[in-house]
């Protein structure tokens, strides 16, 4: 189960921030699951070493550990522009990441951590599955 819990997290956030991005503009791309399966195991991370980090500290934290795979994933798979373009967007950096979307992540960050919570206590009660 060690190995297979943080598998079917990973799939659960990839399938998550795919589904997000579907419902935000109708297509996602597949290094968008990669990253999201990523974020969501950092923030569950984040959740399990900071239990008592007050909301907002954790949604600031959320915010920038979304924000950098963002940028990550940008550098290593959006170099030609062809998944997002934010260099007409205000506040970017190499029009990978940008200040109004990363906005966004803060109300996001906070409701991926508690489905990673959610889900993780689902895996605890099942321990045979």
């Amino acid at each position: 189960m060690k190995f297979v819990k943080p598998v079917l997290l990973f799939i659960a956030g990839g399938l998550g921030y795919v589904a997000l991005e579907c419902l935000w503009r109708g297509w996602s791309h597949g290094s968008m699951f990669l990253a999201g399966g990523c974020c969501f195991l950092l923030l569950g991370k984040l959740e399990h070493t900071s239990p008592r980090l007050p909301w907002p500290a954790r949604a600031l934290m959320g915010t920038l550990i979304i924000t950098s795979v963002e940028l990550l994933a940008g550098l290593l798979f959006n170099r030609s522009y062809s998944v997002w373009d934010y260099r007409s967007m205000p506040f970017n950096f190499y029009g990978q990441i940008c200040l109004p979307f990363s906005l966004l992540w803060m109300p996001v960050s906070l409701g991926a951590m508690w489905l990673y919570n959610f889900l993780d206590s689902r895996f605890h009660k099942h321990p045979g599955r």
